[in-house]
């Protein structure tokens, strides 16, 4: 099964960080947005992403090239550029497609755009910015219970301003 990342909107809620790069590459815990999106849904097994990209996409995708050898100790020819890796280090075991949906592309066409990536009905869908600790295991099993053809999760989020809880006594 897949995960699509939605990785292509501009970020203008966090425009001190996103004026420089796109919010998925926002570091937490010196790893972008999107990596701990990606360790949430490999621990459930997950291990094919699409990635849809528009503003400022090719650091998106540097990332990812560059992770070929991030940890690792290499020799580099440099008149040649062959790269030869001489140790090994942890890596994640995921395939990545990084799919250039449009700077301007709004949700909908960036999902049309990625569906040749995508064969099997079922696959799930979070924006860039979408950490959470939801169980996607029992997610899946719910959705495939209803029968529906999607299913949403969503956080309610507390005010603001606070919280004022009424009650009857006055």
């Amino acid at each position: 099964m897949k995960a699509v990342i939605l990785c292509g909107g501009l970020g203008t809620r966090l425009r001190e960080e996103t004026e420089f790069r796109p919010k998925p590459m926002v570091p937490v815990g010196g790893m972008p947005i999107v990596w701990h999106i990606m360790k949430i849904y490999s621990h459930y097994g997950v291990r094919d992403f699409v990635l849809c990209l528009g503003y400022k996409g090719e650091m998106v995708k540097q990332f990812f090239l560059d992770q070929e050898l991030s940890g690792k100790d290499f020799t580099i020819n440099l008149k040649t550029g062959k790269k030869i890796v001489e140790l090994e280090s942890e890596t994640e075991d995921w395939n990545v497609t990084l799919a250039d949906t449009g700077a301007a592309t709004m949700t909908g066409g960036r999902i049309k755009r990625i569906q040749k990536y995508v064969q099997d009905d079922d696959f799930f869908l979070t924006y860039g910015d979408g950490l959470t600790d939801v169980d996607m295991n029992a997610l899946l099993a719910h959705h495939r219970k209803l029968g529906k053809i999607g299913t949403l999760t969503g956080v309610r989020l507390p005010s603001r301003f606070g919280m004022l809880k009424a009650t009857a006594d006055l």
